[in-house]
């Protein structure tokens, strides 16, 4: 049983206790409305009910002049379908169309207009709606150790993307399924769509650093996935695909910290500073090896800006790196 459901059943029973408590006729059409209120976070749930309480209002203003000059047959109920739905529609309450024909066709039911009869209608549209929005406001599920959760297996399932890439440089044979990227794409599909929950359910000052993280995954997927197709084209065990293939097994490691640390960017700069000192390609094959392998950390260098971005930096980590490196140099 979802929780939902649990909320829908609150409110409905809530609703009806409170309408039959004042004496208003009709108790069990304000539980039917409380139904059609519950929502899935706080400010959707808040735009829902209000489109909904207008669209209602806006409906029997309608139905109330078209019954009191058309009369109350069947037919008219398509004159009134035909009139207030894209009236309705127009004046932006589209999502309250179905709980204005409840209240509508109620009235229809009762074959009267009246002050008296739009009173009820009024009563009743406030009782269901409000116990709605009190249950949907008093409590919500709390999200954040599924977002932890997901985050981690993200992070995860990166880690062994890098490790499979740094195989696959090693050793340009190896063949790999892939399953990570596709496992990859629906976490971080599921893990955004989560985190936009998460925000709309903060009705003041939402925190977006969530739906940020996994805006950066979905976007460094993307770089990977260019990788990927770079990598394809190293074809023979080169050098250069080793030394690549340590930056990677860094990367692995560094993937899963909250934090950036630099390390694997440092690394970059000092190989492609050594690219820079080594011979020319002999042969036509190893050229384009060596430019696929160039390209590579070209893609390497703009996913590490994403997350160098998105992540809080721990330069410490890398000054100290570097200046490990000019100790042992000057030795």
């Amino acid at each position: 049983m979802g929780f939902r459901v649990i909320k829908t059943a609150i409110a409905t029973l809530m609703a009806i206790f409170i309408a039959d408590a004042l004496g208003v006729p009709g108790a069990n059409s304000a539980g039917l409305l409380a139904i059609l209120g519950v929502d899935v976070t706080r400010k959707r749930s808040l735009a829902s009910i209000t489109a909904r309480f207008f669209a209602s209002t806006l409906g029997l203003l309608l139905a109330f002049g078209i019954f009191y000059f058309l009369g109350f047959h069947i037919w008219v109920l398509a004159i009134y379908i035909l009139v207030a739905f894209p009236l309705i529609a127009r004046a932006g309450f589209k999502e309250g169309i179905v709980t204005s024909s409840v209240v509508v066709f109620r009235v229809f039911s009762g074959g009267e207009i009246s002050w008296h009869v739009l009173l009820i209608q009024v009563e009743l549209l406030i009782i269901g709606l409000g116990s709605a929005m009190v249950v949907n406001f008093l409590y919500m599920p709390k999200t954040e150790d599924k977002l932890l959760e997901t985050r981690r297996e993200v992070d995860a399932l990166f880690s062994g993307i890098f490790q499979e890439i740094a195989a696959s440089l090693r050793d340009p044979y190896r063949l790999w399924d892939g399953k990570e990227i596709t496992d990859a794409a629906r976490k971080i599909d599921e893990g955004y769509a989560l985190a936009k929950r998460a925000a709309e359910n903060q009705m003041i000052s939402p925190n977006e650093a969530w739906t940020a993280y996994f805006i950066m995954r979905k976007e460094q997927l993307s770089r990977i996935e260019g990788m990927l197709e770079l990598i394809s084209q190293v074809y023979q065990r080169i050098p250069q695909g080793e030394f690549v293939a340590v930056l990677f097994d860094r990367l692995s490691v560094d993937v899963n910290q909250e934090e950036y640390t630099g390390i694997t960017e440092q690394m970059l700069t000092e190989l492609e500073e050594e690219f820079k000192k080594m011979e020319m390609p002999s042969t036509r094959e190893e050229f384009e090896m060596r430019s696929a392998i160039l390209q590579l950390c070209r893609e390497l260098s703009l996913y590490l800006a994403v997350s160098k971005k998105n992540k809080a930096p721990i330069p410490r980590i890398a000054e100290k790196r570097g200046a490990k490196r000019k100790q042992a140099s000057i030795k």
